[in-house]
């Protein structure tokens, strides 16, 4: 939303129109290396403009951290008392100084409170400026860079702040985070092999050979129905529930397809049922060219959840972006864009479920860490918030390298995945017993993040599996990490229909939406019970020890190069399957419904 001068704060417009602090009171901010493949190929032009995001430290980022834990832990008073819009916005708004001291260095510049947007908090200040003024906001040069696949960008290798900011603002964007804004398809894999006959009524699966009416050839709505015990479950009360899906980079859902799609596998439904569409920064809505990601997500979780209200979010925009071997253009999705849009609105989903990621350190860590800290905003509204946790096990082939210069070998964690406030989804495959997911070159992620460390709901989980692999890839992960996957789901040649044919998928953005719809019924159950939705499932997850999921004792996430051994399967929480995959009825079970 946009101010005027007359509904700032008291105090504002003297502090706009306060004098520039000198240069010498300036300080570098942020400082990187041109990522290898990009060379400057001029001066950026003075007028082209930049939509410029001002990241203001959050007041009390501690305080909504431990309000999270609590309400999301079943052991404590607070259990499912999520918090209100009002009451996040206490803890993460900025201070006064903070923003003053903002208005103050803006103002100097003669940019003034009409030209600036905000935030619901305020710690986010954007205004859309001349590159010509940036460079004098920043003390900085930009240019434009040119990838050598022909991108071209316009960054700055280093920029600065006044001292009076250096302890107000986290991070400035776009300035030194290199990107080319290219397609990046998520994490979605077609399965290799051919399509057998999925034009299948649910109806006719149980005189299938295979266990619950599933074959490994084709695995299909009624399978998973059948396999995590939802498939004999009507929702009590769709209408108070609710349940989305993420898309980014011009993914949308077709109408189309999905009616065809629950046509075939979810004959009793009523034809009509649909999913809503929200739009947010331009993105697209094109009906002629649906993505495969996009109709992936709304059949797995309409499928599941039918009739629960849904709605799918399409955002547009990219983020900053630090290129690395497996990521060497941008492939990074807006998410502080729809988180933005999201944490504004009063009816937001149960569970969201979103299938895309990039290896964490591809992302600045500053901008991770901002990122994640705005998802814990939505887990402590009430939101069960799951993330795919990648298709390339422990890191891409060949790709195992540190892109700091240094090239280090390593283990590539990816992100959101690698956030501590998610929930983040592995990958199955077979039936009796599930195992590990691998198919071709798809291999579930799996890892221990650089950024984050380990959160305290997960020290005896992790330290039990730690000391069960001993030293196994000891130099190339970080264990004091976040670890993930926590779950896991179906994720190898999983039915879908795309451009009105069947499909057969592979990928953790299989197992997320099915794992979305799962939990939605849950929470139907819940609510009919007049409790409280799952929420951040984490705390409850770990301290009961994953009851409710059934454990995933064999395979192995591999990665990197065929003899990275990865990490194995293991009796309880392992790094290859989390916690195993959900069992409907018996998740209701461990909740009393």
């Amino acid at each position: 939303m946009k101010l005027t001068l007359l509904t700032v704060s008291c105090g504002l417009a003297a502090v706009l129109a306060a004098p520039l602090e000198g240069r010498a009171d300036y300080a570098v901010h942020s400082s990187h290396f041109v990522p290898s493949g990009w060379t400057k190929a001029g001066k950026a032009h003075a007028d082209q403009v930049l939509k410029l995001r001002i990241g203001l430290k959050q007041g009390n980022f501690q305080a909504l951290e431990e309000d999270l834990l609590e309400v999301s832990h079943p052991d404590h008073e607070r259990y499912g008392k999520h918090l209100s819009s009002d009451e996040i916005h206490s803890h993460v708004a900025p201070s006064e100084a903070a923003l003053d001291a903002v208005h103050q260095w803006l103002g100097g510049h003669d940019i003034f409170a009409d030209q600036l947007e905000y935030s619901a908090p305020k710690d986010w200040v954007m205004v859309s400026l001349p590159i010509s003024k940036v460079e004098k906001l920043l003390d900085t040069e930009y240019h434009q860079y040119e990838h050598i696949d022909g991108t071209q960008v316009v960054r700055t290798t280093q920029y600065s702040l006044p001292r009076s900011l250096q302890g107000h603002v986290d991070i400035v964007a776009p300035t030194n985070y290199f990107g080319n804004p290219k397609f990046f398809g998520s994490t979605v894999r077609i399965a290799e092999g051919s399509i057998p006959n999925t034009e299948i009524a649910a109806s006719s699966l149980a005189s299938s050979a295979a266990p619950l009416g599933c074959l490994s050839t084709a695995v299909t709505l009624a399978c998973v129905r059948s396999l995590y015990q939802t498939i004999d479950y009507k929702p009590k009360v769709p209408n108070k529930n609710y349940v989305g899906i993420t898309n980014y980079l011009n993914q949308t859902p077709s109408d189309v397809d999905f009616r065809a799609y629950m046509t075939t596998q979810r004959p009793d439904a009523n034809p009509n049922y649909i999913f809503t569409r929200q739009i947010i920064a331009g993105a697209a809505n094109d009906q002629t060219m649906p993505g495969i990601e996009a109709d992936l997500d709304v059949e797995a979780v309409g499928g599941i959840a039918y009739p629960t209200r849904f709605t799918s979010y399409s955002t547009g925009g990219s983020p900053p972006f630090t290129p690395d071997l497996a990521t060497p253009t941008d492939t990074n999705e807006p998410y502080l864009t729809w988180l933005d849009y999201v944490l504004k609105q009063k009816d937001v989903p149960y569970v969201i479920s979103t299938s895309y990621g990039d290896d964490e350190q591809s992302v600045p860590q500053d901008y991770a860490t901002r990122v994640c800290n705005e998802l814990a905003q939505l887990g402590a509204k009430g939101v069960t918030l799951l993330f795919s946790s990648g298709d390339f096990g422990v890191g891409a082939s060949g790709d195992c390298v540190s892109n700091d210069g240094k090239n280090t070998p390593r283990f590539l964690p990816a992100f959101p995945a690698s956030c501590p406030y998610v929930t983040t989804i592995g990958g199955t495959m077979d039936f009796s017993p599930e195992v590990v997911a691998k198919d071709g070159g798809y291999v579930p992620g799996s890892g221990f993040s650089n950024y984050f460390p380990r959160p305290s709901y997960q020290d005896a989980a992790v330290s039990s599996y730690l000391s069960s692999i001993g030293t196994l890839n000891q130099p190339y992960y970080n264990a004091s990490g976040r670890a993930y996957p926590d779950i896991a789901a179906q994720s190898v040649r999983f039915v879908i229909n795309n451009m009105a044919a069947p499909n057969l998928v592979d990928g953790t953005s299989v197992a997320s939406p099915i794992s979305a719809g799962v939990l939605t019924l849950v929470n139907d159950a819940l609510i009919a019970a007049g409790k409280p939705p799952l929420g951040f499932l984490n705390p409850m997850l770990y301290s009961k020890k994953g009851a409710g999921f059934t454990d995933i004792t064999s395979g192995t996430v591999t990665g990197c190069n065929a003899t990275t051994p990865g990490f194995p399967a293991r009796k309880g929480w392992d790094a290859a399957s989390g916690f195993g995959t959900p069992n409907f009825k018996a998740i209701r079970a461990s909740l009393g419904v």
